[in-house]
């Protein structure tokens, strides 16, 4: 397989060797919410000066609203929140690193890449003593599952105790924030990630944030470094973080195209999995011909190469889409002998 396709969004290179035209594809191969928010007015001179402090300052506290952060916490602002996956392990204690697997596999490549020892963990009871961070994804991708506050608050008390940091990377809790530990933010030894482009839909603003002690924050926006978001993203950020009512009307499309995915995959006779509101998961040993059988007809999900009996569903627009979903799903099962 491609590895471009064993990454959500690769619609070119299902393209170049699927064929058809852009947009003849149903591309549900990302967790984005495929119905984005309105961008607000964006007044030109955000494109022709550099972002200047107050538009960092605004971003930042619209998210502090938002997300529930406590006015005694650190927050910092990076273009999206991979940027700050790649940076932490360089300013987080060396040392073994207990990261969640299977999850996004950006984590423990990066800090596989700062020098760290790598271990995979599959709950959080199965940290081992000893380890300088702990690394989970909630609610997971691709799994969707969703792990307690409370176990994760005491595994960082545990950790914090002896100079260690718990790092959890919130980036699909804005469709259903329950269990979120972004009101934590600012207790020892604790980072808190959340992207704004995924449940906003506007993944291409490139916006992220870091939920932490104002010590850290004032580390990653150093190694971050002047500027390092753009204007109009900041601007764009500030405004829809501050609107309720968009908050309350993308979280009720959000779960109303949630149910017509699921119900989708499941008329199909394919059993989704997961609670993480913006994709849902389908196992089955048969999944590289499934998604061969879909891409054949234009419809684009995430395969993935370990676990290779996963596949990842982002959601349909629309009672049309999910109908095309549902009868292209029916048609791959009895074509590879289900």
């Amino acid at each position: 397989m491609n590895p471009h396709l064993v990454h959500g969004g690769a619609l070119s290179a299902a393209l170049d060797r699927f064929g058809g035209r852009r947009e003849d594809w149903l591309d549900l191969s990302t967790g984005i919410n495929p119905l984005s928010a309105p961008l607000p007015p964006l007044p030109s001179d955000l494109f022709t000066r550099l972002p200047e402090a107050d538009l960092e300052r605004e971003a930042c506290e619209a998210a502090r609203h938002h997300y529930g952060v406590t006015a005694t916490a650190g927050i910092v602002a990076a273009p999206g929140s991979q940027a700050l996956i790649s940076l932490l392990p360089h300013l987080l204690p060396g040392g073994a690193a207990a990261i969640l697997r299977p999850a996004y596999g950006e984590h423990a490549r990066a800090f596989a890449a700062a020098g760290h020892r790598v271990c995979a963990v599959a709950n959080v009871d199965e940290v081992p003593d000893g380890v300088a961070v702990a690394v989970f994804v909630n609610p997971n991708n691709p799994d969707g599952r969703r792990f307690e506050r409370r176990s994760l608050l005491a595994l960082g008390d545990r950790l914090a105790e002896r100079g260690g940091w718990l790092v959890v990377d919130e980036a699909f809790m804005d469709a259903d924030p329950r269990e979120s530990l972004a009101g934590e933010a600012g207790r020892p030894g604790l980072v808190v990630l959340r992207s704004f482009g995924k449940f906003f839909g506007l993944a291409g603003l490139r916006l992220g944030f870091a939920l932490t002690t104002p010590a850290l924050a004032a580390s990653l926006a150093a190694r971050l470094g002047p500027w390092a978001v753009s204007g109009p993203a900041l601007h764009a950020g500030a405004r829809l973080m501050a609107d309720p009512r968009t908050v309350d009307r993308l979280r009720r499309e959000i779960a109303a195209r949630g149910r017509e995915t699921r119900n989708a995959i499941a008329d199909a006779g394919f059993t989704p999995q997961g609670d993480a509101g913006l994709f849902a998961l389908v196992e089955t040993l048969h999944a590289g011909a499934v998604f061969q059988a879909l891409a054949r007809r234009h419809i684009l999900v995430r395969p993935f190469a370990d676990p290779a009996d996963w596949l990842r569903f982002g959601l349909v627009r629309n009672e049309g889409e999910a109908a095309r979903l549902a009868r292209a799903l029916g048609e791959a099962r009895r074509e590879v002998g289900l």
